[in-house]
């Protein structure tokens, strides 16, 4: 309806039953609320049905806008964009975030999308809004791209802001109980600081954001997460910025404010390894005392060699020792990012990251691993040798949804190998105590199968060992004593569906 001001957002499910409000859909929600439209979010998360209320709110909308991240959420968003274009071809469906960021043109391509936005997307949208209304071309809006008489058009990219220049996210669309309920922890993301001055191969931040690091002023973040927490009740802030220790005299002042505020918050942070390691034991201390729960760092390998083809020069492991034993001692949680299968990594220096986990959650009880397998997303650096590597990279927006770090099968990391390493990767997670976001479900019964299977786990990581799993079948065996959640998408491969009649 040319003439509404009412737009939808659906938000697909990431495969995960850690849930929270949609951060990037908030961000440009504020500027089509000060122009007077009105938003509606649907997370198919926490909406039982979700397709079927789309439908419903679709037709008295102007238009419907998806953020998209690649992978497992292409799949209810192809889903939902094919439905709606069967009841109604006309309709204009706006994808943005981090995949049409990156690529524009074959995301502009798939039939069930009209319109793309780039990178930034709060004066975008709002202008794209505006042209809809108006009916008016989008030649002139920056950061978007279109179709027209059957044509692609992509216009010049948008200059980015800084942070300070954009306005406050609108939390308050959030149903913060709803996610509650999914997860079992009442959680948001903040940001307070954008890029990350490093270029690490994997990475794709630099491919949207570039590596020009801006932050938010101390008073700002420190006024609107205690502000943010006490409104909403949140136990827990994930603060989303790419690289939080950037500027170390910021996040102490940042620490010292929050606690002068008396804030009651847990917050977890974001940090490259050599930025952890500056921290000082006081420092650390101050931070936990502020309500700083655990850092996450991506060390990715332990392998001098695959830390070169990473491009992570920077990474030192007796630092990342010294730095573990000062969080611990400070009640922080260090939290560690493993990438498996980096080309360039054979089964030596695959050995060499297995044995430095196990030492450091030996030495350091409490410290965390998080393994994934290596995926060449679009936008890092590493993704311009895929077709170099042999890697077949996906040629339609749908062929993405199995890209997934969980799963990823490579040219180099097949069938034997392969399981081989996602049992190995098995066994690491039940080798240790590690404390994900959500608190939904496994309880202490699962807690104690756990530990029932952690020493043996320990002792087939230590040997390298993992043929004949047996206790890996005893783990899912108990657990399936209870029902536990499950995420509601997972990297399937798309079905062809019937499209319901819109009412």
């Amino acid at each position: 309806m040319k003439s509404s001001k009412k737009i939808v957002f659906f938000v697909a499910s990431f495969s995960s039953i850690e849930a929270t409000a949609p951060l990037g859909i908030l961000a440009i929600s504020t500027p089509l609320l000060n122009a007077g439209y009105e938003v509606l979010i649907i997370d198919s998360t926490i909406t039982p049905d979700y397709k079927k209320r789309v439908m419903e709110e679709v037709k008295d909308a102007l238009c419907l806008g998806i953020s998209v991240v690649t992978g497992p959420m292409i799949r209810e968003t192809v889903d939902v964009a094919r439905t709606i274009k069967k009841w109604n071809p006309d309709f204009p469906i706006i994808l943005g975030g981090w995949h049409p960021s990156l690529l524009p043109g074959q995301t502009l391509e798939a039939p069930y999308v009209d319109i793309i936005v780039r990178a930034q997307g709060e004066d975008s949208m709002l202008e794209v809004a505006n042209r809809l209304r108006d009916d008016a071309p989008l030649d002139d809006v920056l950061g978007v791209g279109f179709k027209r008489d059957g044509k692609m058009h992509l216009t010049p990219e948008r200059p980015l802001k800084t942070l300070d220049q954009l306005p406050a996210k609108a939390y308050h669309l959030a149903d913060f109980d709803a996610y509650e309920k999914v997860c079992g922890r009442r959680w948001t993301m903040y940001v307070s600081s954008l890029a990350c001055p490093f270029n690490c191969f994997y990475c794709t931040n630099a491919g949207v954001y570039g590596r020009k690091w801006n932050a938010l002023p101390v008073e700002q973040v420190v006024e609107e997460t205690t502000e943010l927490a006490k409104r909403y009740r949140l136990d827990l802030l994930w603060m989303a910025d790419d690289n939080f220790l950037v500027d170390l005299d910021r996040s102490l002042k940042i620490a010292e404010g929050l606690v002068r505020a008396g804030s009651t918050f847990k917050w977890s942070v974001q940090a490259t390894t050599n930025l952890t390691a500056r921290l000082s034991i006081e420092e650390l201390i101050l931070l936990r005392r502020s309500g700083l729960h655990q850092i996450c760092q991506g060390i990715e390998t332990a392998s001098p060699t695959v830390m070169k083809l990473m491009n992570k020069d920077f990474q030192v492991l007796g630092d990342i020792y010294q730095s573990t034993e000062r969080c611990v001692k400070a009640g922080v949680i260090p939290s560690f990012n493993i990438i498996f299968g980096f080309p360039g990594e054979g089964p030596k220096e695959r050995r060499e990251t297995v044995s430095f986990m196990m030492d450091i959650c030996q030495k350091f009880p409490g410290a965390e691993f998080w393994t994934n397998i290596f995926t060449p997303y679009p936008g890092s650096p590493i993704f311009q040798q895929a077709a170099k590597l042999g890697i077949e990279v996906p040629k339609s927006l749908e062929e993405w949804v199995d890209y997934f770090p969980r799963y990823t099968v490579l040219p180099w990391l097949k069938g034997k190998d392969h399981q081989r390493v996602q049992t190995m990767r098995d066994y690491l997670r039940i080798a240790f105590d590690r404390a994900p976001i959500a608190t939904t479900g496994h309880g202490r019964f699962a807690k104690a199968i756990q530990h029932l299977t952690a020493y043996p786990a320990r002792v087939r990581l230590n040997h390298d060992f993992f043929s004949f799993p047996i206790e890996l079948w005893i783990n899912r065996q108990l657990k399936n004593i209870v029902k536990l959640p499950k995420p509601s998408v997972d990297a399937k491969r798309l079905q062809p569906e019937t499209a319901p009649s819109c009412p």
